[in-house]
């Protein structure tokens, strides 16, 4: 059985949303994450911006001045399959169902985390098919195995506790980018994101020379942590 790793860095998203605010917000945290990012203030816009690139998701707000998301989605889709992502505060039911039946791929009510919002994306990507197999992550001298779960150093296994290995794949499986001490407290069945912290002291102690200069299990402060691999 193989694992799935999206190749994020080939991957152009466009954010359409008439809040400033949130079009930088999103767009600098899915550059962080290894999207290339763009935006659009109006349908308008993104009609033009796509008249000279191809992107490869899109992010509509549903409640923009003029054209708006369910509007611009229905035009798109007589002759565009790009995924879309719609936006909204509106979160009835059957607004649900009029984005959906517009032809969006997936709806988000908000608030929302940004976190959320990168899973979904993930996740229709991968339901694209647009993902790089493999079954193992190397990094330095160690060679993890994500379908087995199994940890070598220079080819000799080492022991790893059950939440150990689950953080260890957890992070492994995300190419590079940044995991939440949020998801990994949820993954781990961690009390708090504190305990996360803990177990990720312990992690280091086996993996790292330095554990206070770590090398490979990265701290990103106010977000999380990730793996620095040899293919990251």
């Amino acid at each position: 059985m193989s694992t799935t790793y999206l190749d994020r860095s080939d991957t152009h998203v466009l954010i359409v949303d008439d809040d400033d605010r949130i079009r930088d917000l999103l767009s600098r945290y899915l550059i962080k994450q290894g999207y290339r990012a763009s935006t659009a203030g109006s349908a308008d816009e993104a009609r033009l911006k796509m008249q000279g690139l191809k992107y490869d998701l899109l992010i509509l707000d549903i409640m923009m001045p003029g054209e708006d998301g369910l509007s611009l989605t229905k035009s798109l889709r007589e002759h565009h399959d790009v995924p879309i992502i719609l936006l909204t505060a509106l979160g009835e039911a059957e607004q649900r169902i009029a984005g959906l039946r517009s032809g969006a791929d997936d709806y988000l009510p908000k608030p929302f985390e940004p976190e959320e919002l990168l899973l979904r994306i993930d996740n229709i990507f991968r339901r694209t098919g647009r993902e790089l197999t493999t079954d193992k992550v190397v990094f330095g001298p160690y060679e993890f195995d994500l379908a087995k779960g199994l940890l070598r150093k220079n080819g000799k296994q080492m022991r790893l506790t059950t939440g150990e290995q689950t953080l260890l794949a957890l992070l492994a499986g995300q190419s590079g980018a940044v995991v939440s001490r949020y998801i990994l407290s949820e993954n781990i069945k961690a009390q708090s994101e504190r305990a996360v912290d803990v177990q990720m002291t312990r992690l280091r102690r086996k993996l790292e020379n330095d554990p206070s200069e770590p090398q490979y299990l990265l701290t990103v402060r106010g977000e999380g942590y990730r793996l620095v691999s040899d293919v990251a």
